[in-house]
C-alpha cells in the first residue's frame, strides 16, 4: 500500500483510501466538481474530481472506502490528487486499521496498567464504582478504541485510554509527593475525567462531535454518567459523590477553558494540573512531529500553545 505520507508530486497512483469528506462545488465557469479529503493512518490528502460525470467515477459518499486512480499534483505548496477514476470498495476489500490513526503505545498493556490502578484503590465505594465501568468487557472495548479529541491532542484510536492513563499516573505521582491529597478520590476522578468523550465524539472513522457533544460537552456528559452509576451503588456517601463530581466538573481549571466550576478541592486542583500537563505535552509532541529530525528551526506560531515553537537543539 502507498501511504499518503510517501506520495510525491508527479506520480500516478491507484490506491484505496478512506473518503473522510466529500463536497460538491462549482468552478468559476459554473461547472460542478467534487472536493475530497482522503485519509489513511499516516495523514490526509486533498482530492479533486473535475469530471464528475465520467463513467469511471462510481457513486460514493463520505466515510466510504474508495479505490482511486489519479495524479499527484501540487497546489500552493500542498499535495493534492487529481482523481481520474473511483470505485467504491466492499467490506473485506480493505483493512480498516490501515486508515485510522492509532496510538504508538500498546493498547492492551495500557488498559492492564489502568486496571492495576483500579485494583489499588482502598475506598470500597470508589473501587466498586471504577470496577463497574472498567471491568465491564463491553465498556473496556469501547474505551480502548476511542479517541480523546477530534483533533488537538490524542485524536487517534487508543487516544482516550493513553491520555486517561497518563493523567492518572501523574496524579498518582502527585499523591506521593503531597500527602494532603486523597489518593483514591484523585485517582478515581482522573480515570473518569474524560469519560464523557465516549458520547461527545462519535467512533472512528467519523470521530466527530455528536449532537450531545455539541450541546452538552464531555464535562457535563461525564458527570452525568458517573452520577447515574453512583445511584446504583447502595450506601455511596453523598459527600464523597459530590467531591468526585466536583473534580470532574472542574478539571479544565478555569471557567474560560470550559469548566463549569473552578477547583475548590485540592484534588480538583491537582487533576486540572495533570490534565493540562498531558494535553500540552502531547500537543507540543504532535506539533513538532513534522519538523525534520535534528532541526532547530522555528516552526511558527502555534495557536493551541499560544507561542512560536521549535525543536530543542542537541
Amino acid at each position: 500500500m502507498r501511504y499518503i505520507e510517501t506520495l510525491r508530486e508527479g506520480e500516478r497512483i491507484g490506491e484505496v483510501y478512506l473518503c473522510k469528506h466529500k463536497q460538491t462545488a462549482l468552478t468559476k465557469a459554473g461547472k460542478p466538481y467534487d472536493n475530497l479529503i482522503l485519509q489513511d493512518k499516516t495523514g490526509t490528502l486533498d482530492g479533486k474530481i473535475w469530471d464528475v460525470g465520467s463513467s469511471g467515477i462510481e457513486d460514493f459518499d463520505t466515510l466510504d472506502y474508495i479505490y482511486v486512480v489519479g495524479d499527484v499534483t501540487s497546489f500552493q505548496g500542498t499535495l493534492q490528487l487529481n482523481v481520474k477514476r473511483v470505485r467504491k470498495m466492499a467490506e473485506g476489500e480493505y483493512e480498516p486499521a490501515d486508515y485510522l490513526p492509532v496510538s504508538e503505545k500498546d493498547i492492551p498493556k495500557m488498559y492492564g496498567e489502568l486496571m492495576g490502578i483500579v485494583q489499588s484503590l482502598k475506598n470500597p465505594y470508589l473501587k466498586k464504582l471504577a470496577e463497574s465501568f472498567f471491568a465491564d468487557p463491553v465498556f473496556a472495548k469501547r474505551f480502548q478504541f476511542h479517541s480523546a479529541a477530534k483533533s488537538v491532542h490524542h485524536g487517534y484510536v487508543g487516544g482516550l485510554l493513553e491520555h486517561t492513563l497518563s493523567v492518572t499516573q501523574l496524579c498518582d505521582f502527585y499523591s506521593s509527593q503531597y500527602p494532603i491529597l486523597n489518593r483514591d478520590l484523585l485517582l478515581c476522578a482522573a480515570m473518569f475525567h474524560d469519560i464523557g468523550k465516549l458520547v461527545e465524539l462519535s467512533t472512528f472513522p467519523a470521530n466527530d462531535y455528536t449532537d450531545d457533544g455539541q450541546l452538552l460537552g464531555h464535562i457535563m456528559i461525564g458527570t452525568e454518567m458517573v452520577s447515574d452509576r453512583i445511584r446504583t451503588i447502595e450506601g455511596f456517601p453523598v459527600k464523597l459523590a459530590a467531591e468526585l463530581k466536583h473534580c470532574i466538573l472542574a478539571h479544565h481549571g478555569e471557567l474560560e477553558y470550559g469548566s463549569p466550576k473552578k477547583p475548590a478541592l485540592v484534588e480538583a486542583l491537582a487533576l486540572s494540573f495533570a490534565d493540562n500537563t498531558d494535553a500540552k505535552m502531547e500537543t507540543m509532541k504532535e506539533a513538532l512531529s513534522n519538523a525534520p529530525e535534528g532541526s532547530a528551526e522555528w516552526q511558527g506560531y502555534n495557536r493551541l500553545l499560544e507561542t512560536n515553537i521549535r525543536r530543542t537543539s542537541k
